[in-house]
């Protein structure tokens, strides 16, 4: 999947996903999220809402990433302009394994799910700079182009 070869079909099925998980981590957070926050000790509390930045952050990335490749397809930015590093995807530190044990299942569903989704979309980011492969097929035409 390189950067001409990007589907919109997967791009826009990965925009509505991490709206979907967008609007869940905002009800969540907004809504039961704060009555099971309250109800943890004083450093769990502190790495609840560490964990709860960092899946809101994670989305951030993630939609403004999708933003750009939609915006790429449809001619309002160029390659080069979405290839700016301000434009990808930043780093974002993983939770460890122990925070999350601390956390509510509801919050720890939403922070593993936020971070699968970011991952993906890294990968996705990292193949835009892989050369497009060599297919058989296009040298086999671009041959015939040159030799009429």
């Amino acid at each position: 999947m390189r950067g001409d070869g990007m589907t919109m079909r997967l791009v826009d099925a990965l925009y509505i996903e991490a709206m979907v998980l967008a609007d869940e981590t905002r009800s969540y957070f907004d809504g039961p999220g704060r009555a099971e926050r309250d109800a943890l000790a004083p450093i769990a509390r502190v790495t609840f809402t560490c964990e709860s930045l960092k899946v809101t952050t994670r989305l951030m990335h993630i939609i403004a990433w999708l933003l750009t490749r939609r915006a790429v397809a449809a001619g309002e930015i160029s390659e080069c302009e979405a290839r700016d590093p301000s434009r990808r995807p930043g780093q974002i530190a993983d939770a460890g394994a122990g925070d999350l044990a601390s956390l509510p299942d509801a919050a720890q569903a939403l922070v593993l799910a936020s971070d699968d989704l970011y991952r993906r979309i890294c990968r996705l980011d990292a193949e835009l700079d892989q050369p497009a492969p060599a297919s058989p097929a296009r040298g086999l035409i671009a041959r015939l182009e040159n030799a009429f």
